[in-house]
């Protein structure tokens, strides 16, 4: 093969390898209306929240004693026990999130939210944050991210927050607006 044909195309190094990775505890889906939301909250589904915070109920099931090591606390988290949604619960409550909405032309294409367990497969979505994202609720899709470092999550709470951006950046105009 020539180094052509190794880089170009679908099977070509820079598709296969170098734009598009995995990123841990993050995840992506479509968005719906919240409008019981209060501004910085998002609603995240079940399956995505308990993906994203694994860990973090891990060690809560460890050390509440209720798991005497990780493999047990995996199999409580597979199987549903209503314990895990508990921990679940109090892991979120401290802990920022970040939504993204691609492409992220300006920094307000991400903020931050607290996260509040929902049902379904869809990330809530208060409507006057939207206009911040150029999103709208015609299927347009999120990517979630957490912040794992102290740091990052006070940065998330000090700066990013849905609530601490209300007026754009460039103009000052207000951007928490009804846009649909």
């Amino acid at each position: 093969k020539s180094f052509s044909d190794v880089i170009e195309g679908k099977e070509g190094r820079f598709r296969e390898t170098l734009l598009g990775k995995r990123v841990d505890y993050s995840g992506r889906s479509v968005i719906v209306v919240g409008p019981s939301l209060s501004l910085h909250q998002c609603g995240l589904p079940r399956e995505i929240a308990i993906e994203l915070f694994q860990t973090f109920v891990i060690r809560g099931l460890i050390r509440q004693h209720i798991a005497s090591n990780i493999g047990i606390a995996k199999s409580k988290i597979r199987e549903k026990e209503p314990i895990v949604w508990e921990i679940l619960q109090e892991v979120m409550q401290g802990h920022p999130v970040l939504l993204n909405r691609a492409p992220t032309l300006h920094r307000l294409g991400i903020q931050a939210f607290q996260p509040i367990l929902v049902e379904g497969r869809a990330i809530c979505l208060h409507p006057l944050v939207c206009k911040g994202f150029n999103a709208d609720f015609d299927g347009d899709q999120m990517a979630v991210h957490v912040p794992l470092s102290l740091e990052a999550q006070a940065e998330a709470r000090l700066l990013m927050f849905s609530h601490m951006n209300l007026l754009s950046p460039a103009i000052g105009d207000p951007i928490s607006v009804p846009t649909q």
